[in-house]
């Protein structure tokens, strides 16, 4: 694995003014992600883990400390990285294959009709060829997401920023979402930072493992992930896999300490 760094976060501080006083998010929170390394960071609900990728991708400015996206600072990297949010945010008047396609327009590379060629192929790969001509509330959420997803990949960009990309899923579409994005990782080796709620997600995918803090977040704990690659189902069950997870739960507060 390349020891180029290509996100960095040191001393990163982040809060908000509220009518209830000020609001401490983030505290001296630190992180790197190598190149072509999968990263993912856990923590409980409302600690900061969005508000990162905020800072990350340049719509919010941290109050203090630093952070580099390619050795710049994230509003001077902007077309370094491609954030997907939470929320879909898909434009309802356009088709699937019209929202996929939005992507590699916005590489600014290639024409509307090449878009549209790519972005069908793309869909095939999520499953979605089917879907191509309806409209985002003609779908479930889980396929919004997946509709979503595609479009992330769809900008060309080697630095991908998730924020619970497969959360709205199914169980079942969840896990093979998962195994589809190990797969075509392997073959792109894309940058990821990752955030997830999912601890066998975490473990499933990455190379490293950040766990914050409740809020104000700091790294509680970072964790590798030495796991052959590729990972498959059978990944699940290997009593490695067991072990990691037990250690990220401890760290969680959901499980029995670590004695080791």
């Amino acid at each position: 694995m390349s020891s180029n760094i290509r996100i960095e976060t040191r001393d990163l501080c982040k809060g908000f003014a509220t009518k209830a006083g000020r609001l401490e998010v983030l505290d001296s929170t630190d992180l790197i992600v190598r190149d072509g390394e999968f990263v993912s960071i856990l923590g409980p609900s409302g600690c900061g883990k969005s508000t990162l990728l905020s800072v990350l991708s340049g719509i919010e400015l941290p109050d203090s400390g630093t952070v580099k996206v390619d050795g710049l600072p994230p509003a001077e990297a902007v077309r370094r990285a491609s954030w997907m949010p939470q929320l879909d945010s898909l434009f309802p008047w356009r088709t699937v294959a019209a929202n996929v396609a939005l992507g590699f327009e916005v590489a600014g590379r290639i024409g509307r009709a090449a878009a549209r060629r790519r972005a069908t192929r793309l869909l095939e790969d999520f499953g979605l060829e089917q879907f191509a001509d309806m409209h985002p509330h003609q779908l479930s959420g889980g396929m919004r997401q997946r509709v979503a997803l595609a479009r992330t990949v769809a900008q060309q960009r080697d630095i991908l920023l998730l924020d619970e990309p497969f959360g709205a899923l199914d169980a079942l579409t969840r896990t093979e979402l998962q195994l589809w994005t190990e797969q075509i990782w392997e073959r792109e080796r894309w940058t990821v930072l990752l955030i997830t709620h999912d601890v066998r997600e975490a473990i499933l995918l990455s190379d490293r493992i950040y766990v914050l803090s409740s809020r104000p977040a700091s790294v509680k704990l970072e964790l590798e992930v030495n796991l052959e690659r590729p990972r498959s189902i059978a990944t699940l069950s290997d009593p490695r896999f067991s072990s990691l997870e037990a250690k990220l739960l401890a760290s969680l507060g959901l499980g029995a300490p670590e004695t080791s």
